[in-house]
């Protein structure tokens, strides 16, 4: 399986200047903007930290995802949320030939943990053996920064400060979050529940 971002989040959505206000960095100088690419940099990573360590999505943007057949034909569970749209649909066979399915055919089950694709009718299609299939879909809390949960905005401007000051260590542990992100990010990690959850 393999999840590919296709869309990254626009610079426009990136809240540098809360992040300037957050570090108290002085403002009216004439090189005041001249660390905003760096401060770009560390919001990604923030980003990217908090996503992957929750399995959320923060600002919408378009994902697919290949896999090599359904796990349940009752539905398949997505691996990233909370998800928007379902874009499109694609059976790639065993000689790589693509096959748009109808979107009609599918269903989307929100969940806040491990939303589920389902069939509009009885069962998903039938992926023959050797085939493959790619889903695309929008997947975010959020198209600007505004509207984001406020904890999980919170979340990433701390931990952006957190790599900030210690931009030159390189004793950290791997995987180190400071307290704070962590706390703030509990409730949005998944849940580990019983087997075939989700299919």
């Amino acid at each position: 399986m393999m999840l590919i971002e296709e869309t990254t989040v626009p610079d426009a959505a990136l809240p540098v200047d809360a992040f300037k206000s957050h570090l108290r960095q002085g403002t009216g100088f004439a090189e005041v903007d001249l660390q905003t690419a760096v401060l770009k940099g560390f919001l990604r990573a923030a980003i990217a930290a908090i996503e992957a360590r929750t399995g959320k999505a923060l600002i919408s943007r378009l994902f697919s995802w290949t896999l090599p057949g359904w796990r349940s034909r009752e539905g398949q569970g997505l691996p990233v949320a909370p998800v928007g749209d379902l874009v499109q649909v694609v059976l790639i066979d065993a000689a790589a030939a693509e096959t748009e399915l109808p979107l009609a055919r599918f269903r989307l089950e929100p969940d806040s943990q491990r939303p589920v694709l389902r069939p509009a009718g009885a069962l998903l299609p039938v992926v023959p053996t050797g085939s493959s299939l790619r889903l695309r879909f929008t997947a975010g809390y959020a198209e600007a920064w505004e509207e984001l949960p406020a904890d999980l905005g919170q979340a990433v401007l701390l931990l952006a400060a957190h790599y900030y000051e210690y931009r030159n260590e390189t004793a950290l542990s791997d995987g180190c979050m400071p307290f704070g992100v962590t706390s703030l990010v509990q409730r949005y990690r998944p849940l580990r529940l019983a087997p075939g959850y989700g299919q």
